[in-house]
């Protein structure tokens, strides 16, 4: 076997492979005799077929078994004599010759980049910063409160925060349009589930009362036939009901998962589940800014394959997540290139991760696991149980490894950074990233 090498781009190797056809029909005969010995063939015993006949059944399999296991090793030995790191699989092309005594392949692969950390000395990173105290709090139990609201009939106008039940008709030109009448639709006013038009409309309305009025749609409508045009709804209130919030007692108490009532406790409760909540938006936010710096100081070239990978393990997710909210992936076919962006930059910064990792010797530590698998339990009712089933599930530990991990490099960027604090309000912060004003 021999094998020449030759760089095509950055990433991507050739190296062309021969074997000695003589090898080949030299290491098929056992092989064929050893697939002869429980061979079943009618008008035979068992292992009693003769070798001819094998030769003539299996010999094509048996050849190609022996020539994958031949370029393997060729390639093998070619990559490590080079110290190449492959990514991903070779592709072998079978090459033209006139040689009567070898055949030859050309073996496409990638390698992974020689990476060359950049310069973080000149990023910016903003440490938001929030003491929890009683306002936020008491804004939190607030919160607690709306999301256990009932409602309860009201005599008089309907106004913000109410539940309201309406039939409605939007006509254009006098033509009813599509998606514009509806009966016993309920929403709750002040929500934005409606046009603030049409909300305003309703406002002010008794149950059992109708109007009618005149409505112009934004510009920037969806339904582009609708956008700027002006329509005539027709509605009729059917239900008005008020909000009524459970007050902080023993049974709301109750409600929050304190058994005795305690409404101290729960307040306890609270504050330890927002100083919790807090602390992990807080590391999201720094979390996601100093793999923003890797990245902008960090342009290395990545192996497609291992993109190609990573977008096919993104899609297999995204399939799964669909099948558990009872959709069918045959009914929404996905695309590769949607997913394309995210899996390169996914795959950009496990390299660059891996890299810190190894030059600035940061490993997760045993008591660093630990640590986090600690502050992971402490929001469930038993934490060692939680704690001792996560350190008997190597897969589940491994994961905890990983946060660890990016823990570790997330300090050694901020090490690097230019580091400023930023006080923040708690709804700020509890906001999705992109949705802060």
């Amino acid at each position: 076997m021999e094998a020449s090498t030759a760089q095509v781009n950055e990433l991507e190797r050739r190296i062309d492979l021969t074997v000695a056809i003589a090898d080949l029909e030299r290491e098929m005969e056992p092989r064929l005799k050893r697939m002869g010995r429980n061979l079943k063939m009618p008008g035979f015993r068992p292992g009693k077929v003769p070798f001819a006949i094998v030769k003539q059944q299996y010999g094509d399999q048996a050849r190609q078994e022996v020539l994958s296991e031949k370029l393997d090793q060729a390639f093998g030995e070619a990559v490590n004599a080079q110290k190449m790191r492959v990514a991903g699989y070779p592709t072998l092309e079978p090459k033209v010759n006139d040689s009567t005594t070898h055949l030859s392949f050309t073996a496409v692969f990638e390698v992974y980049p020689e990476i060359t950390l950049g310069d973080l000395s000149a990023a910016e990173i903003e440490r938001p910063t929030l003491e929890v105290g009683e306002k936020e709090i008491d804004n939190t139990i607030e919160i607690l409160r709306k999301q256990r609201v009932r409602y309860e009939n009201a005599d008089r106008g309907a106004a913000k925060e109410d539940r309201v039940v309406i039939d409605f008709c939007g006509k254009k030109d006098g033509v009813a349009f599509d998606g514009g009448t509806a009966t016993d639709y309920p929403f709750v006013l002040g929500q934005g589930m409606m046009l603030p038009a049409f909300e305003e409309a309703i406002e002010g309305c008794k149950a059992g009362e109708s109007k009618t009025f005149d409505l112009t749609f934004p510009e920037d409508y969806q339904a582009k036939d609708l956008a700027g045009q002006t329509v005539q709804f027709e509605i009729t209130v059917k239900q008005v009901q008020a909000p009524r919030l459970p007050e902080v007692d023993a049974d709301f108490a109750k409600m929050m998962g304190v058994a005795d009532g305690d409404v101290a406790k729960m307040r306890s409760e609270v504050t330890a589940n927002l100083q919790r909540e807090v602390k992990r938006r807080i590391e999201a936010r720094i979390k996601d800014q100093a793999m923003e710096a890797l990245l902008k100081a960090n342009n290395i070239a990545v192996p497609a394959a291992l993109v190609d990978s990573e977008i096919h393990r993104l899609m297999e997710s995204a399939r799964s997540d669909m099948a558990q909210r009872g959709m069918k992936a045959k009914d929404f076919p996905l695309q590769p290139a949607w997913f394309a962006d995210q899996a390169k930059r996914r795959v950009t910064l496990g390299l660059l991760l891996a890299e810190i990792v190894k030059t600035a010797e940061l490993q997760a530590k045993p008591e660093q696991v630990q640590d986090m698998l600690k502050e992971m339990a402490a929001s469930y009712e038993q934490p060692e149980e939680f704690i001792r089933w996560y350190n008997s599930q190597p897969q589940q530990l491994a994961n905890v490894e990983g946060l660890v991990l990016e823990n570790n490099v997330v300090e050694w960027v901020l090490s690097k950074a230019k580091v400023t604090d930023k006080a923040v309000a708690l709804d700020d912060l509890m906001q999705a990233p992109g949705q802060a004003a």
